[in-house]
């Protein structure tokens, strides 16, 4: 399968439309007509990545977070990041990127998130957009199949997406059973304000600041921030399933080594 032609299967599952303004998902270098053979599934292109892509020998790095965010003036190896494109190009490997697209896609981020955790009848947190008439967007709201305490909750996300550790903010700021809950994978301080408005008695996110946290807790909601990468991880075995199907099993499909980037010491 040439890259442009596995492209096409990629923006089907995540069109680019439905990618916020500021984002930069997409085909980010490489050759368009390049025989894809194997492709190596992460969530960054981060040096570590980068390296086992040309050890592998990838045609095509596909990530959750793109690389280039802002113009790039130069391309040499002088900046961490031109010089991750400048090994790509080398090594002849092809780079792709699905960001806020594939977060508010049916069927991939908010989706998935939300069967890990069981809610019940979602809708997106933002909508962003829509798809056949049906609202889509970033996150998801609704409600568990039954109540649960806060801890059991916590216990619930530290299960669903394989977690050592989780934070909770505000443990106080709901005392009853928890019954309905938000999910926004990534950095979810811009989408605290959306759970409020939706009821949420719980926000589950990442990258939550201390001011965010307590505001929150002071509105009545409480915020288990489970950390980027700890929500968004689902991407790379799910896109890794995606990549083996579309190609009917013509490309071999590597996910990238686990590198929780925080720990508990």
């Amino acid at each position: 399968m040439l890259c442009r032609e596995l492209i096409e299967k990629l923006e089907e599952l995540a069109p680019k439309s439905l990618a916020c303004d500021w984002d930069n998902p997409g085909f980010l270098a490489g050759r368009g007509d390049k025989e894809i053979k194997k492709v190596l599934v992460a969530l960054d292109a981060t040096d570590r990545v980068v390296e086992q892509a040309v050890r592998e020998q990838a045609d095509l790095l596909l990530t959750h977070h793109p690389l280039i965010f802002r113009a790039l003036k130069q391309v040499n190896d002088t900046n961490f990041i031109s010089r991750r494109i400048v090994t790509l190009l080398q090594a002849d490997i092809s780079y792709f990127a699905m960001h806020t697209n594939f977060d508010a896609a049916p069927g991939c981020m908010a989706d998935l998130a939300a069967k890990r955790l069981g809610i019940r009848d979602g809708y997106p947190l933002e909508v962003t957009g829509e798809v056949s008439g049906v609202p889509v967007g970033i996150g998801k709201t609704g409600a568990l199949t039954e109540p649960v305490t806060l801890d059991a909750l916590a216990e619930l996300v530290k299960q669903a997406f394989g977690l050592p550790f989780v934070l909770a903010y505000g443990s106080n700021a709901v005392r009853e059973p928890v019954s309905r809950i938000a999910v926004s994978p990534g950095a979810g301080g811009s989408m605290i304000r959306y759970a409020l408005e939706q009821k949420a008695q719980v926000l589950i996110t990442g990258d939550i600041g201390h001011h965010d946290a307590i505001d929150a807790a002071a509105q009545g909601m409480v915020i288990i921030d489970a950390g980027h990468y700890g929500l968004e991880h689902i991407f790379i075995p799910f896109m890794a399933e995606y990549v083996a199907r579309v190609s009917e099993g013509a490309i071999e499909v590597i996910q990238a080594e686990p590198d929780f980037p925080a720990r508990v010491l």
